[in-house]
């Protein structure tokens, strides 16, 4: 996907997009008013049904969403982008670029690679707690389906998956309309209930919120870890920005979609509030459903499920993307990458990931069976990556934006507090679930930086063994027969010489005509312009270095690139040309780098990756792979 304009766009333009937002960005966040406000009176803690504390828990939610998602993420947040792009690796990107390599550059990193981490398990558990909640609306309109809930659910989320590598384009059309009449029936409901009893209203003064925590303290401390799931998909609106832009974006939340939800959450409220004490009993298990009358509820059922399908598909395709970033910026082994538009590059489908998702969130339903008890294991995933963004952000406020460190400060701590109460309040939840996020990211975690640090291991291997590329094509060009044609050696760093071509010579004693030694180098932009995308250099006698730069959301089609090469000794003739790939096999040095642990896992990854030829789209019978052994 190209990236989005950054001047002006007509009103149109922008209404469109609005409009796309509101299908693909706000799934998430939208569909959680199924169960937040349930969650925080019959969560792990229950909290007495009455006015103090239904009151006090609409104001949390209402003062929630307007820091932490209105003010911290499409406020401030959304004012870092990288080109055009958001999210955890984006901003990384983008503050590595300003503050260089200095001693704190690589906790920058760290934090950056951890949230990403936990959005592995977000993208886990979205999908289950999402479809399930909606489901469960059968139990409300008949208890006697109650049976039918996890069948259900598990066979609309494996159809999900299954239908993903047919791509989303047919079925994106269908998102915006379903959701906007889904974000509209929330409005509905919710003022039905606001019109029976307004006194709700009385939860937008933050008074009624500090009188809950001076009433009850530490179970109003504990509610956090419900009332944050109404801001769950905060970072997914900071994810999405380069698929729609600021402008866009901040129109659909504030404009529409954000009203919607909040008058959804004060209509749950004022119902519960004007029950009798034995109805709101009944009532506050499921009150999503109960805000609909009775006929209407399995009306309700499918549109609510409708909008958790999209929501997911939406977390899927998040996953896809995010992974795509982290191959290119060296955190992920390469991996098979399918493209499922001809007109869109950015939607994309992972197999791997696609069924490792599937197998887990099958798992998370048949383990928690409940969409109440997979809510204690949702917020420790989303609360920890905010408050990582919030550190990032504080980083962002004096390296990049340059503000004085007593306007920052007091920013940043601000956001802290808030973000870190939640964090805290759902650390409580680890033993009752929260325990599983916290798995996914630690090994998610370890994966991304054992590949991390064994690629750099192996490129200072390969450096301090390796031979400047200008010596080599000096003394090689008299000590080898040259044949015809055009040989393409990739080299993963941009100086030396590729182990394959001293193999080559090594062991076939001959030399093509034209030797190119090609570099695909990432850079820390999101995309980069055809007119800077190839850099050559003229070695003599018949080599030559290419460079191709790329972007982190972009795609690397070598042979794409090479056809608008024409100053390397001519065009290049695909037929006529052969790539040269150097393959690795690792042994344990001496002194490890790593820990022989981590030197093995690192090995498992490497025999594990995509092949380069598949990644860079080399034509497959022009491809020569040999063999080297490396320490690390």
């Amino acid at each position: 996907m190209s990236a989005p304009a950054t001047g002006h766009k007509p009103l149109s333009a922008k209404a469109k997009l609005a409009f796309g937002a509101i299908g693909v960005v706000f799934g998430d966040i939208g569909t959680s008013p199924l169960y937040a406000f349930r969650e925080t009176f019959r969560g792990a803690h229950h909290l007495p049904i009455d006015d103090l504390h239904i009151l006090g828990v609409v104001s949390l939610i209402f003062w929630s969403m307007t820091l932490v998602v209105s003010i911290q993420y499409v406020a401030i947040l959304m004012q870092a982008d990288n080109k055009g792009q958001g999210g955890s690796l984006a901003l990384v990107a983008l503050l590595s670029r300003h503050v260089g390599k200095s001693r704190h550059s690589w906790l920058i990193v760290l934090l950056g690679v951890f949230a990403t981490a936990l959005f592995y398990g977000d993208s886990m558990i979205t999908p289950a707690i999402s479809v399930l909640s909606a489901v469960e609306g059968l139990a409300v309109v008949n208890e006697g389906l109650r049976p039918l809930v996890i069948p259900i659910a598990l066979g609309l989320l494996v159809g999900l998956f299954v239908i993903q590598k047919r791509g989303t384009s047919k079925v994106g059309n269908l998102f915006a309309p379903v959701m906007l009449v889904y974000f509209c029936t929330l409005a509905v409901l919710g003022a039905t209930q606001i019109f029976h009893t307004p006194q709700i209203f009385y939860a937008l003064n933050p008074w009624y919120a500090v009188n809950f925590f001076l009433t009850d303290k530490w179970f109003a401390f504990l509610a956090l870890g419900s009332v944050v799931l109404a801001v769950t998909g905060s970072e997914a609106l900071y994810s999405d920005m380069g698929h729609f832009g600021r402008g866009p974006m901040r129109f659909s939340w504030f404009g529409f979609v954000m009203p919607c939800l909040l008058i959804n959450y004060f209509g749950q409220g004022a119902m519960i509030m004007g029950l009798p004490d034995a109805d709101a009993e009944v009532a506050i298990h499921n009150p999503f459903f109960f805000l609909a009358p009775e006929s209407l509820r399995l009306a309700l059922v499918f549109l609510a499920t409708a909008a958790t399908f999209i929501a997911s598909q939406a977390v899927i395709s998040g996953a896809f993307s995010i992974t795509h970033q982290a191959i290119q910026l060296g955190f992920i082994p390469r991996l098979s990458i399918r493209h499922t538009s001809g007109e869109h590059s950015g939607q994309i489908y992972i197999p791997i990931i696609n069924w490792a998702l599937m197998i887990s969130v099958i798992v998370l339903v048949l383990t928690f069976q409940n969409s109440s008890n997979l809510a204690a294991a949702y917020g420790i995933a989303v609360t920890g990556a905010v408050t990582l963004d919030t550190l990032l952000m504080g980083v962002l406020f004096v390296s990049v934006w340059k503000w004085k460190m007593w306007i920052a400060l007091p920013v940043v701590l601000l956001f802290l507090i808030v973000d870190g109460a939640y964090f805290a309040a759902n650390l409580t939840k680890v033993a009752d679930g929260g325990w599983f996020p916290l798995l996914i990211g630690a090994v998610a975690f370890t994966l991304l930086t054992t590949w991390a640090k064994g690629r750099k291991l192996m490129r200072e291997r390969m450096t301090e063994i390796g031979l400047p590329l200008d010596i080599f094509a000096k003394s090689a060009h008299n000590s080898s027969k040259r044949v015809p044609g055009t040989a393409i050696f990739m080299n993963s760093g941009s100086s030396g010489t590729p182990s394959a071509l001293l193999h080559n010579i090594k062991h076939n004693k001959v030399l093509h005509e034209r030797v190119v030694v090609l570099t695909v180098q990432i850079e820390d932009v999101p995309y980069v312009d055809e007119a800077n995308r190839i850099e050559t250099h003229d070695l003599g006698e018949g080599f030559y270095r290419v460079i191709l730069h790329y972007g982190f959301m972009q795609e690397t089609d070598v042979p794409a690139a090479l056809k608008k090469v024409e100053i390397c000794g001519g065009k290049f003739d695909m037929m006529q040309t052969s790539f040269f790939l150097s393959r690795q096999t690792l042994l344990s040095a001496a002194r490890p780098g790593m820990a022989i642990w981590r030197e093995r896992l690192f090995a498992w990854m490497m025999r594990n990756a995509a092949t380069p030829m598949e990644f860079f789209r080399l034509p497959t019978n022009r491809v020569v792979e040999l063999g080297s052994q490396v320490e690390i």
